[in-house]
């Protein structure tokens, strides 16, 4: 058996011991070997079908069999929506942060930059920045808030979940759904961001015109096959509830899943597999191009979240300015920088680790460096190679919290990169 199984939102069927998956019933009066059938769902019940999603667990101990849980002090850095920080509407831009001293795990290395809406009617979003040096030790986290969208950006992340394991290094994403425990581990330093989904699950993007092929394949998402361990020993529960941490300890490992089957399960993507859309005639497409995965909203066309990513393309369009244009729209957009260097930031200032928030309806794009060589260049095909960059985008205003306002990374001058542009001559 491989070690992933491929294909989002697909019906999986797993065993780390052959015969442990009942065959034709999800919860047998007797599962086999006296295992104990559990679901997981991650939508309503009623949900209709092809949005519905569950799995059925099949462990050696019932998840409920944990002492009462218990306020958990520390972690500051830590927020959730709703939040009430003062928001302004000026843009706004970090560099990354340091690694940690002392050293951290990567729960205890997280940093809230800010967000919208509110986890106590599952709306919107938490955006988190992480700095971390070693594993999770015998702790697991289950965050109940909503489903995470992990972006590393520096070192491999080893993830345990309770359906199997990912491994996840920079240049891919991982995605952990709502109420689902697992602890991470470090080879060494490690550095990048996570997106905290509080509304509908993420899933990939209706394609409309672009037709049956392109952006990403549901194939390429790889779910982990059953694998668990049987270990008697004390480890710490960590859950995120309405925006605070509780613990509570169990006497042996919780991740004891046996066999499991459904469609609600974590995986993994490689975003170099992504197939990229562009334009061959004229004008610079709108970064929906982009989008890998939506968090859609009542708003039809309107997203709770979207996950864009600008990857390595070819740039053909003739007579065409091809950085992002000039902009200010009803989304808000809270981007970063994975490796090289992104296309509309070409005089710097935009380091990979670092971040960006342009809150909707304020006029944000290209700095003046990269306008004035855009303008300027000789059309040609052109291949950005050395890029990757992505972008948490929302119809809500995010607001960045005032930890994040105070962090020695925040850029002062951010602003000074729009400034000398020359007045355009409406006469020689």
């Amino acid at each position: 058996m491989t070690n992933y199984q491929s294909g989002f939102g697909n019906h999986f069927a797993s065993e780390a011991v052959a015969g442990a998956l009942p065959v034709g019933r999800n919860s047998p009066q007797r599962p086999p070997f006296g295992l104990y059938a559990e679901q997981f769902s991650t939508t309503a019940f009623t949900a209709p079908r092809a949005e519905n999603r569950r799995s059925w667990l099949y462990r050696m101990r019932p998840l409920a069999e944990h002492a009462p849980y218990e306020p958990l002090a520390g972690f500051e850095a830590l927020r959730s929506a709703p939040f009430i920080d003062p928001v302004s509407p000026n843009r706004l831009r970090w560099d990354p942060l340091p690694l940690p001293e002392p050293p951290c795990d990567w729960l205890e290395g997280l940093v809230t930059y800010g967000g919208n809406g509110d986890v106590g009617t599952a709306t919107g979003i938490g955006i988190h920045l992480y700095s971390a040096s070693r594993s999770m030790e015998r702790r697991a986290f289950q965050n109940s808030d909503g489903e995470l969208l992990i972006v590393p950006q520096l070192g491999t992340l080893h993830i345990v979940t309770e359906l199997g394991r990912l491994e996840v290094p920079p240049g891919h994403i991982a995605l952990v759904p709502r109420g689902m425990r697992f602890s991470v581990a470090l080879d060494g330093p490690s550095r990048g961001y996570v997106c905290e989904n509080y509304g509908g699950p993420f899933q990939l993007p209706d394609l409309g015109p672009i037709g049956a092929n392109g952006l990403a394949n549901p194939r390429d998402f790889e779910t982990p096959v059953a694998w668990f361990e049987d270990i008697e020993a004390e480890h710490e529960i960590v859950q995120k509830f309405q925006g605070r941490l509780w613990r509570t300890t169990i006497g042996h490992s919780p991740f004891d899943v046996v066999a499991w089957h459904g469609n609600s399960a974590p995986c993994r993507y490689d975003l170099a597999r992504f197939n990229t859309i562009g334009t061959v005639s004229f004008d610079h497409p709108d970064p929906s191009i982009f989008t890998v995965l939506t968090s859609p909203s009542e708003i039809h066309g309107t997203a709770n979240c979207d996950f864009v990513i600008f990857p390595p393309r070819w740039m053909v369009a003739e007579e065409t300015f091809r950085p992002p244009w000039f902009h200010r729209n009803v989304m808000s957009e809270f981007m970063g920088l994975i490796h090289g260097a992104y296309d509309a930031k070409e005089g710097g200032g935009f380091e990979p680790g670092g971040a960006s928030l342009h809150n909707q309806m304020n006029g944000h794009g290209p700095d003046a460096e990269t306008v004035r060589r855009a303008m300027a260049a000789d059309l040609k095909p052109v291949k950005l190679a050395d890029t990757l960059a992505f972008m948490f985008e929302s119809r809500w205003v995010i607001r960045p919290t005032a930890a994040a306002m105070e962090l020695p990374t925040l850029q002062p001058d951010y602003d000074e990169c729009w400034r000398g542009f020359e007045k355009a001559r409406l006469s020689e």
